[in-house]
């Protein structure tokens, strides 16, 4: 980020394009799961239950990895972030007050934790979601991916 490689513009591409990289292992947990603990099958509930688990714990170490990053990589980020959104909004023919509360919301997204922590995970938790719901939609179908042993089973 400080070298210029990310900026506001190719930030959220490149944060989204991570968490859904990052949450695929979301499939890999759950099918896991099926395989070694629910003797090859799991229902939809299950599987999207897991998936959710998997996703709460995910969560929270991105917001903890956020605030990490937060205060020792790019403390100036958020001003800086400030600054895209008052041009933006600027050329949009934003108003005083607007460019006004944007700046009141931004100063307490900085110096209030559990806001800012909330709103991350706020980022990534609906990310979760949609992977988990894929995920149990995919596995709970009988054929679907079977663990190695019923593979090897069936074609004996």
């Amino acid at each position: 980020y400080e070298q210029g490689t990310l900026d506001i513009k190719n930030g959220e591409f490149v944060g989204y394009t991570t968490m859904v990289v990052a949450l695929s292992l979301i499939f890999v947990g759950v099918k896991s799961f099926r395989d070694q603990y629910a003797q090859g099958t799991i229902s939809f509930g299950k599987g999207f239950l897991v998936g959710i688990l998997i996703t709460l714990v995910a969560s929270v170490m991105y917001a903890l990895a956020w605030e990490i990053s937060f205060h020792r990589m790019s403390p100036d980020y958020v001003n800086k972030m400030a600054q895209e959104y008052v041009t933006k909004l600027k050329e949009k023919g934003a108003t005083e007050a607007e460019l006004k509360e944007m700046d009141e919301q931004y100063q307490v997204y900085k110096t209030n934790f559990p806001i800012r922590f909330g709103v991350t995970l706020i980022e990534i938790f609906p990310v979760g979601v949609i992977i988990s719901l894929i995920t149990a939609g995919l596995l709970r179908r009988k054929g679907f991916l079977d663990a190695q042993e019923n593979v090897n089973s069936k074609s004996a």
